[in-house]
């Protein structure tokens, strides 16, 4: 890939930093490699790391989609595209996910089969799945290296004794390639099975944390599971003993937002907006 001085809002010099280490990150899966995060127009906090990994890697013809908690129309996600798509010259920004080459995504994925060709760049809060239980992060190296994941264990079987099944909703944590442990940022349970051998690179930055991690495509990820105990994704059960349905295209395969309205009812619907309106628009 090229990057010409003027195409994007990073000098070549941190350029070529993020691609050095998205390279190792991709080579040593779920390892952390450190970088240096740089200051960017937005406080962190707000996205930065998966900024300045779609700042790096984007190139003029690609096409820009962001997403915010499977929203392209929220706040977050207006302001990110609209940024990046200002600072990159030659670069489309789409809501549509079959149209996009670069996916950046805050606490989603999306609910369409991604193909070769595209890429997924997650912004991330912390990255470290064993902050949970080390606030040190020499200790949590250490422990990294040593593969020491006992005390991330003991905290599942706590939840397991006291809830009896693990009350992680999100940052559920899961192994890469049968070596490290990693935080998969806040996606849902829902969207942990997607990163086991997809086929397209997921990339991970925090910016305030300073850190970058990759799952390198046609990977295995399996998430952390007791064998009596075993991993389950969200069901969405309603009263009847079915499963609650999008209100506004009527799917029963996708994560849904229960919506609370006026006359104390409740309504539920896709939370992947895209997803959503191919379906309305297939329908019509």
């Amino acid at each position: 890939m090229t990057n010409d001085d003027d195409f994007g809002f990073l000098d070549a010099v941190a350029v070529r930093e993020i691609r050095r280490g998205l390279l190792k990150a991709l080579a040593i899966p779920g390892y952390q490699v450190p970088y240096a995060s740089r200051e960017m127009p937005v406080a962190r906090g707000f996205g930065t790391g998966g900024m300045q990994v779609t700042l790096a890697i984007a190139v003029p013809g690609d096409q820009l989609k962001v997403i915010d908690q499977g929203a392209d129309d929220s706040v977050n996600a207006v302001a990110l595209r609209r940024f990046i798509g200002n600072a990159c010259p030659g670069m489309a920004t789409t809501t549509r996910t079959a149209e996009a080459t670069l996916i950046q995504t805050r606490h989603r994925t999306p609910e369409r089969s991604l193909v070769p060709g595209q890429v997924m760049v997650y912004q991330v809060p912390y990255p470290d799945p064993l902050q949970i239980v080390e606030p040190s992060e020499a200790e949590r190296r250490r422990m990294h290296a040593h593969g020491d994941y006992a005390r991330l264990w003991v905290k599942l079987y706590e939840d397991v004794v006291r809830y009896r099944e693990v009350a992680l909703s999100n940052r559920y944590p899961a192994r890469v390639h049968g070596r490290y442990i990693i935080d998969p940022s806040p996606i849902p349970r829902w969207d942990l099975p997607k990163l086991h051998r997809s086929p397209v690179p997921h990339l991970f930055a925090a910016g305030r944390e300073k850190k970058l991690y990759a799952v390198p495509p046609h990977t295995d990820v399996v998430p952390l599971a007791f064998d009596d105990v075993p991993f389950e994704v969200e069901r969405f059960a309603a009263a009847d003993g079915g499963r609650h349905r999008c209100a506004r295209c009527g799917a029963g395969d996708t994560f849904l937002d229960e919506i609370p309205l006026p006359d104390g009812t409740r309504r539920w619907q896709c939370n992947d907006q895209d997803r959503c309106d191919e379906r309305m628009e297939a329908m019509a």
